[in-house]
């Protein structure tokens, strides 16, 4: 009888990506996913501690696994449990914690696995595979935890990753996301006491990724406005039909005033910048943003020069976040703390720009082409309550912009890459017509 697995994974796609590989490692010596109602024989739950409210989901998973489960192995990892192992020791039904995610290979032949994984084989239940091209973050913004649990700056060797993406778009996947928890930073590790010359950097991991055979397409995570470069710009021109025009800047903030207590290493005019040539290298690209609401000592004007830097960069998507004070970060103690209904106030102002902004971008996207991934189909049903041959189509195209249409072509199925017209757009999706021809 194989042992039961069950994994959980909360926070970024760095940790969901570790956490596949751990599956896939202990799938290796006969360790089985568990199917629903099932008890699980080890438990591992990869945790978030970007907020307090983090680490509170974190540990009701952990209760509940314990709960569900309870003559399972957990073994915990994730950054909640590099920052306070001792805390999550306590906790019902823990085995194990790992501290450390460079010790992931050492977890895995501890549970009998000799052949330890350099990288994926596919990406379970998912038609995007992430793939984790490094680790670290040398950064010191004032309200950010991550460089405290995560400080170590690690690239993978390129050749793990080509061999990676390969074997994942073998498999089927169509879309594979770049990601790290710097992503611009790939190759930095390798580049001190080397003439510039001789540099690895993001760009020659994405040219490399970009000549690989097959029909799949290549999107980047979350990147900072400082590298974006001619050179990543570059290649995202010379390979615009397989790297994606979408690109996530972190702003974080549209004040200057604001970026300076933040620790930031730029200014609005520097980020302004990178969005105008990206939108003179590309045709029509998407570009989306974090945005934190209420930062310490936060003023009003300092708020409505966020809005203005906003509208000047035009993205089609914002994240945004009411500040949340993380203990231990320089933020947490700074004076002017504002209170929560104010913050919300701002995070509803600033949700209200966005969907102007999204409405905007996606009618200027009527006409044009876009590739869609097919993500979801639902069979439709006539007014006499008999099925129909159409279905339903939903998706995301490379612009990031969900899509939906209805098509009769049965050769279209979930996973494809579909070349399709925009023909309508609203504030929420854009409306295509597509085939698989």
């Amino acid at each position: 009888m194989s042992a039961k697995l069950r994994v959980t994974t909360l926070g970024c796609k760095v940790n969901q990506y570790e956490t596949e590989l751990v599956r896939q490692g202990l799938q290796r010596v006969g360790f089985e996913d568990c199917a629903q109602g099932d008890q699980a024989d080890v438990c591992i739950v990869n945790t978030c501690t970007v907020t307090n409210q983090g680490d509170v989901k974190s540990r009701q998973v952990i209760r509940r696994m314990a709960r569900e489960n309870p003559d399972a192995r957990i073994v915990v990892m994730g950054c909640y449990a590099t920052r306070a192992p001792e805390e999550v020791a306590k906790l019902p039904g823990v085995a194990e914690v790992v501290t450390d995610k460079r010790e992931l290979p050492d977890l895995m032949s501890r549970f009998g696995v000799v052949d330890v994984p350099t990288g994926l084989d596919g990406f379970s239940g998912r038609h995007r595979a992430y793939v984790k091209v490094q680790d670290g973050c040398l950064l010191r913004c004032s309200y950010c935890i991550i460089p405290h649990v995560r400080p170590k700056l690690t690239s993978r060797p390129l050749a793990h990753i080509v061999d990676e993406v390969r074997r994942l778009t073998e498999a089927g996947h169509r879309e594979v996301v770049l990601t790290g928890i710097h992503l611009g930073h790939y190759g930095v590790d390798w580049n001190r006491n080397k003439p510039r010359d001789e540099w690895t950097r993001l760009s020659d991991l994405v040219r490399q990724l970009c000549q690989l055979p097959g029909d799949f397409r290549i999107r980047l995570s979350s990147i900072e406005a400082t590298e974006v470069t001619r050179s990543l710009i570059g290649v995202m021109t010379e390979f615009s039909d397989r790297l994606v025009p979408h690109v996530h800047l972190c702003l974080q903030s549209g004040s200057d005033s604001v970026l300076r207590r933040m620790r930031r290493r730029w200014g609005t005019r520097m980020f302004l910048d990178r969005c105008r040539m990206l939108n003179e290298a590309l045709n029509k690209p998407a570009i989306t943003t974090d945005i934190i609401v209420g930062f310490p000592g936060e003023t009003e004007t300092e708020f409505q020069q966020t809005l203005q830097t906003c509208r000047a960069a035009g993205f089609s998507k914002i994240h945004a976040f009411p500040f949340s004070a993380r203990r231990g970060t320089p933020a947490a103690e700074m004076p002017d703390q504002l209170p929560g209904d104010l913050k919300n106030q701002r995070v509803h102002q600033l949700a209200e720009l966005e969907s102007e902004l999204r409405r905007d971008y996606f009618a200027s996207l009527v006409g044009e082409s876009v590739q869609v991934l097919v993500e979801s189909d639902r069979e439709l049903v006539r007014l006499d309550g008999s099925e129909s041959e159409s279905r339903l189509l939903r998706g995301t195209t490379c612009r990031y912009a969900p899509a939906e249409w209805v098509s009769d072509d049965p050769g279209i199925t979930t996973g494809d890459l579909v070349t399709a017209k925009v023909i309508r757009a609203d504030d929420e999706r854009i409306t295509v017509s597509a085939s698989n021809g």
